[in-house]
């Protein structure tokens, strides 16, 4: 397995679909899912031209983040416990993962601690599946509305993680929703808000994604291979 050429191949996708659909390609970024992965194949990824990197289990971002000696940049994207907030702070760029209201308060205490704002996600669980974390499609604007006023967080966006469907064509009515629901949020003019994100998508289904306006696609098995 090739990690460089398995990240060239996804951007030359990207170009593509981007051509297709009459995007500019430099609007969509690509997050290398990096969990559970060791800080080698992190640098190698860093070493073919990849900066940015998405982590979802807090203690394995830890055990690794020193070793990674590239300089990238790391979101957290994984389902958040409001005790482990402080192991991140002032360590990530963004968090797409907050879903409530006592996160984005433990969120906004630690990062109040170092006196620097933090962009964050609000996640979005479309799909109402209680496997899966996020707030629902109908309470996202209040919830957006009540993490507006913390002073550290900055919304830039949603995520969702859609159901699964073999058919990546099943999954674009619910990738189309969340970019309507990033669409109804931008017209309140909240302060601290702006819908600029959109992160969805993964390694099957990253071509619907990017076609219904996806900003940042999550992509891990397309890059590192299949889970360990």
């Amino acid at each position: 397995m090739n990690i460089k050429s398995n990240i060239a191949e996804i951007r030359k996708s990207i170009d593509t679909v981007c051509a297709r659909c009459g995007r500019n390609p430099d609007a969509v970024r690509l997050v290398a899912v990096s969990k559970t992965k060791p800080a080698a194949m992190i640098n190698e990824a860093a070493a073919g031209g990849q900066t940015l990197f998405g982590e979802s289990y807090v203690q394995d971002f830890l055990d690794k983040a020193d070793d990674v000696t590239a300089d990238i940049e790391w979101h957290f994207i994984g389902g958040l416990q409001s005790n482990k907030v402080k192991y991140l702070c002032g360590k990530v760029a963004m968090i797409h993962s907050v879903d409530r209201l006592s996160l984005a308060r433990e969120i906004n205490k630690q990062w109040q601690k170092i006196d620097q704002p933090i962009d964050i996600l609000i996640q979005v669980n479309i799909g109402k599946e209680e496997s899966k974390s996020g707030t629902t499609a109908d309470e996202m604007t209040s919830l957006v509305r009540q993490v507006s006023e913390l002073p550290m967080l900055r919304v830039r966006g949603l995520m969702t993680l859609p159901p699964w469907f073999e058919e990546p064509e099943q999954v674009r009515p619910y990738f189309r929703q969340l970019r309507e629901l990033g669409e109804t949020v931008e017209e309140l003019n909240l302060p601290n808000v702006e819908m600029r994100e959109l992160s969805m998508g993964m390694s099957h289904d990253y071509e619907v994604a990017i076609e219904e306006g996806a900003t940042m696609i999550r992509i891990g098995t397309a890059i590192f291979g299949a889970r360990d």
